[in-house]
Parts: C-alpha cells; sequence; structure tokens
C-alpha cells in the first residue's frame, strides 16, 4: 500500500519481539499491539526499524532470530510494520546470505538501524568484511541505517560503495556534533540523516539541516520505544516548514529509498 503525502513514515523504531529486545528505558515496551497503537497514536502511519539487542555473539542465531522476528511482525501487522534486519560484519559470509533470504525473498529493503557498540562490531562500518556485506545489501536495493560516531568511517563508507544508500542515525545533541554531521550528509551523495535520538530539541535543527543538504536527504525517525515519538513529530511539524519539505521528510524520502519494498 502506498501511503498518501502526508502520512508519517518513522524510519527509525525498534520493535520489541520478545524481552531481550525490548529498548524500553523507564517502562516495557508492551506487546507488538501495545507498540503499534503506541505509534499510531504519536500519528505514525507507517514505521520500520530492526529489533536490537546487546549481545557480544559467538555464532550468528541470535541474529537471524531476531530478523525472524522482524518478519513475524510484518505478518502480523502489514500496510504498518516495515521490517528492517540486522546483519554482523564479524560474520559476512552469513551476512550476505541473511541479505539474500531477506532482501532477495522477503522484500526487505531496510537493514538496520545498525548498533556496533551493542553488538559487538564496534565500528567496523567500513572494514573489507564489512564493505562485502553492505555491498550485497546494494545489490538488492536496500538502504542501511547505521549509528556511527566516527565521521571519517562514515565517509569512508559512502565513497567505497557510490551506489550504497546509508541513512545515518541521529543529528547529535550539540552543534560540535550537528554541524559536521549535517555538513558530511551535504557533501556526500548517498548519505542521509534520520532524525532520531538527540537533536530534535534545538530549535532550528530539521531546518537547517534541509536548508543544508536539502529535503531530499532528511528522514524522520523517533527511536521509539526510547523517546517519545510525539515530540518528533511536532519537533519537525514546529518549524513550519513548506509543504513539499514535510511531505519529503515525513515519508517521501524514506518511500524513494525503499521504493521496492512498496
Amino acid at each position: 500500500m502506498k501511503p498518501s503525502a502526508r502520512e508519517i513514515t518513522d524510519c527509525h523504531f525498534h520493535p520489541a519481539v520478545d524481552a531481550d529486545t525490548d529498548m524500553g528505558w523507564f517502562y516495557r515496551s508492551g506487546d507488538a499491539a501495545a507498540q503499534v497503537a503506541a505509534l499510531r497514536r504519536a500519528g505514525i502511519a507507517r514505521a520500520c526499524g530492526a529489533p536490537v539487542r546487546a549481545l557480544a555473539p559467538a555464532g550468528f542465531a541470535p541474529i537471524r532470530a531476531m530478523n525472524d522476528g522482524a518478519l513475524r511482525l510484518r505478518d502480523r501487522f502489514p500496510g504498518f510494520y516495515i521490517p528492517g534486519i540486522q546483519i554482523h560484519p564479524r560474520f559476512p559470509d552469513e551476512s550476505c546470505a541473511e541479505i539474500a533470504r531477506c532482501c532477495g525473498r522477503e522484500g526487505v529493503r531496510w537493514v538496520g538501524e545498525l548498533v556496533g557498540y551493542m553488538m559487538g562490531f564496534g565500528e567496523e562500518y567500513a572494514s573489507p568484511a564489512a564493505l562485502a556485506v553492505f555491498r550485497e545489501a546494494a545489490r538488492h536495493g536496500a538502504a542501511v541505517n547505521l549509528h556511527c560516531d566516527d565521521l571519517a568511517v562514515v565517509e569512508s563508507l559512502c565513497t567505497a560503495l557510490p551506489a550504497l544508500n546509508v541513512v545515518l542515525a541521529h543529528p547529535g545533541a550539540g552543534r560540535r556534533e550537528i554541524e559536521p554531521r549535517v555538513a558530511l550528509v551535504a557533501r556526500l551523495p548517498n548519505l542521509h540523516l534520520d532524525l532520531s535520538g538527540s537533536g530534535i530539541d534545538r530549535l532550528g535543527i530539521v531546518r537547517q539541516a534541509v536548508e543544508q543538504a536539502g529535503a531530499h536527504k532528511i528522514l524522520f525517525g523517533s527511536d521509539f520505544p526510547i523517546n517519545n515519538p510525539a515530540v518528533y513529530v511536532h519537533g519537525v511539524l514546529f518549524e513550519e516548514l513548506p509543504e513539499s519539505v514535510l511531505t519529503a521528510v515525513f515519508g517521501g524520502n524514506f518511500q524513494r529509498l525503499t521504493a521496492a519494498a512498496f
């Protein structure tokens, strides 16, 4: 189902598919129906993202299990939940096979949010093994959403794989974080920014990102259930951006990057 122009798609949601993947800080997320209801109550029509948990895996099985949970959630909430999947650069062969399974056979077009510091691979997003995995993702038309504080690593990845659409998670909290991140997004053609995490409370951050990097480079994300999704919706609306910009940020850019999934 193709979303209408002003429907909001949240590109950065971490569904709790079991107790280990519940990312809520002060309250548990509840079952899947409760998570979907909370996002809808915030005005979000569709949500995408991968389950995540803290682990240092000895094998790929726990990662595949999270992806299976995402696929089950998609089947339970078709038209609302768009699955993201996890991979792991320390297991490149298994990760490539998982991309072939999930992206090739199941139609998934979103990898991540990848959180290396939680999953035991740090910021190895541009290692030879990671590049092999992301090359497979690009071959299947999937975008990669990653958490990375080292902008040199982000640039290396984007430069090495110009056909891969990369979405950098989080603008950052202060100007010393926000400004170089937005500048890098503006400079690299295949790099985008999602609005989740710290930053939305900085008045003018969305307008600044749009003016510097272009409306086509900015995606709406909330990082629910860590963050209150309504805060992010109204943080964007409060800046009184043109309708064309809202259409792009709230869902148009995500739809373009994942076109084969719609």
